[in-house]
C-alpha cells in the first residue's frame, strides 16, 4: 500500500512538473512574440528560460526551451539597438559581452535543431521566423568575425564563421575562412575538420569578383554580383569597373590538409593526403610543389629535389614558380639553390621587382655570421688579421647586392624594403653621396 502511494505521490509531482513547463513555455512564447523585449521583459524572458530548461522532458519542450535560450544574444542585440539612453560607444561594449563566440556557437545550434525538428515533424511554427532571423542577423555577426581578425582574435573568429556557415550552409565561403583563421590561430584540429569539410562538398572558391573604384573613398570596391557592381556606376557613386577571376582552391585546400597533418606529426597521412590529389590532378604543377614542400618539411631532401625538379620539367618558365621554389630554397638555407631560381626569374622577367629584393636578401644572409665571427675574435695580432678578412668577407657581400638593390629601387622607387635596405647597404659602403641623393 506504501509502494503504490509513492507511486502515485511521484507521478502526480511529474504532472505538476509538466504542466508547470507547458505554462512557461507559453509565457515563453508570448513574450518571444513582443517585436523588442527590453527591461522586465527581457529579464522575466531570461528567468523563464532558466527555469524552463531542467523541467523539459519531451523531445519538442527540450527544441524549444533550446531554442528561446538561443536567442537571448539576438533579443540583447535588439534591445540595445533600442535603447536611446545609450552612447554608441557604450552600446558596442554591452554587445561585446552579449555576443561571444559561444553565444553565436550556441544560436547556431538551437536554431538548426529548431528547424530539423519543424521539418521533421511538418508544422513551421519558429521555421520563418529563424530564416528571417539569419538573414538580418548575419551581415552583424560577419562583422564581428571580422573584428576579431583585426583584432588578433583568429581562433575566435573562425568559431564564429564556422557558426555562420552552420546557420547559412549555401554560403560556402564562410567554412573556408573558418578554416583559414582557425590555421592562423593554431588551432589544428578544428582547420583540419574545416578543410576536410570543404574537400568532401567539393568547394573550389571560383568565382567572378565584379570590381568598381569608389569616388569618395579611392578604393576599388568587389561585388559577387554583376548588377550591384553595375547599378552603382551608373548612379556615379563608381568608376573604373572590371572584371577579375578568383582562381580554384582546391589545390590550396589539399595543400593545407597535408600540412597541418605534418604540423600534427601525423605525415604518413600527409603523404597520402597529396598522394591522392595528384591522382586526380597528376600535372598539376602547384599540388607536385605543395608535395615537394611536405617532403621539405620532412627533412627528405631526396623526394623535394625529385618532385622540383618534375615541376620544372612541366612548367620550365613558370616565373611565379621559380620564385616560390626560391622562397623554399632560401627558407630551407640553401642558398646558391635560391640564388639560382631568383635570377632565372629576373631572366624571364627583368622587372620582376620581388625577385630582386629576395636575392639581394639572399647574397647577404651570411652576412650574420660573418658578423658573429668577427665580435668572437680577440685582440691577438693573428685575430686582427683575421678580422681584416672577414671584414673584407662583408665588404664583397654588400658590393654584390649592392647593384641587385638598385635594380629594384629602379623598379619600385616607392617601395620602403627596398629604399631601407639600400640604404643600409650605402651606409655600410660608406656612400653618403648616394644616400643624399636618395633622400
Amino acid at each position: 500500500m506504501k509502494i503504490k502511494q509513492i507511486i502515485i505521490a511521484s507521478t502526480l509531482l511529474v504532472s505538476v512538473a509538466s504542466f508547470s513547463q507547458k505554462e512557461e513555455l507559453k509565457a515563453l512564447k508570448k513574450l518571444y512574440a513582443k517585436e523588442v523585449l527590453k527591461g522586465e521583459d527581457l529579464v522575466e524572458y531570461k528567468n523563464l528560460v532558466t527555469k524552463v530548461a531542467p523541467l523539459a522532458i519531451e523531445e519538442g519542450d527540450k527544441v524549444y526551451s533550446e531554442f528561446y535560450k538561443s536567442m537571448i544574444p539576438i533579443l540583447d542585440m535588439n534591445a540595445l539597438a533600442q535603447d536611446v539612453t545609450l552612447t554608441p560607444l557604450q552600446v558596442q561594449m554591452k554587445m561585446a559581452k552579449a555576443v561571444t563566440p559561444k553565444t553565436i556557437s550556441e544560436l547556431s545550434k538551437g536554431l538548426n535543431a529548431t528547424l530539423e525538428y519543424e521539418k521533421k515533424v511538418g508544422k513551421k511554427i519558429q521555421t520563418d521566423d529563424i530564416n528571417e532571423t539569419i538573414t538580418a542577423f548575419k551581415p552583424t555577426l560577419l562583422n564581428y568575425a571580422i573584428y576579431l581578425g583585426n583584432e588578433k582574435k583568429q581562433k575566435e573568429a573562425s568559431e564564429v564563421l564556422y557558426a555562420i556557415y552552420q546557420l547559412d550552409k549555401k554560403d560556402t565561403d564562410n567554412l573556408y575562412y573558418a578554416a583559414n583563421y582557425a590555421v592562423n590561430g593554431q588551432d589544428y584540429e578544428n582547420s583540419l575538420k574545416y578543410y576536410r569539410e570543404l574537400k568532401s562538398i567539393n568547394y573550389s572558391g571560383e568565382k567572378t569578383l565584379y570590381i568598381a573604384k569608389n569616388k569618395v573613398t579611392g578604393q576599388e570596391e568587389n561585388y559577387t554580383k554583376k548588377e550591384d557592381r553595375d547599378n552603382l556606376v551608373k548612379l556615379g557613386t563608381h568608376i573604373n569597373p572590371k572584371e577579375e577571376k578568383e582562381p580554384s582552391k582546391k589545390g590550396e585546400i589539399t595543400k593545407n590538409i597535408a600540412l597541418i597533418l605534418v604540423e600534427l606529426d601525423r605525415k604518413d597521412e600527409a603523404k597520402a593526403a597529396l598522394a591522392d590529389a595528384r591522382k586526380e590532378n597528376p600535372d598539376d604543377v602547384n599540388l607536385i610543389t605543395y608535395e615537394a614542400d611536405i617532403y621539405l618539411k620532412m627533412n627528405d631532401t631526396e623526394n623535394y629535389k625529385r618532385l622540383i625538379n618534375e615541376a620544372l620539367e612541366k612548367s620550365p618558365n613558370d616565373k611565379v614558380l621559380l620564385f616560390n621554389l626560391g622562397v623554399t630554397s632560401g627558407n630551407a638555407n640553401q642558398l646558391e639553390d635560391a640564388e639560382k631560381y631568383y635570377k632565372r626569374v629576373i631572366e624571364i622577367d627583368p622587372k620582376y621587382t620581388d625577385a630582386y629584393l629576395n636575392l639581394s636578401d639572399i647574397i647577404l644572409k651570411p652576412d650574420a655570421k660573418i658578423v658573429k665571427d668577427m665580435n668572437n675574435l680577440g685582440v691577438s695580432a693573428k685575430d686582427q688579421k683575421q678580422y681584416e678578412v672577414l671584414k673584407s668577407e662583408r665588404q664583397k657581400l654588400f658590393n654584390k647586392a649592392m647593384p641587385v638593390l638598385e635594380k629594384a629601387y629602379e623598379l619600385d622607387p616607392t617601395n620602403e624594403i627596398v629604399k631601407s635596405n639600400l640604404k643600409s647597404v650605402y651606409s655600410f659602403l660608406e656612400l653618403n653621396d648616394k644616400i643624399k641623393a636618395m633622400n
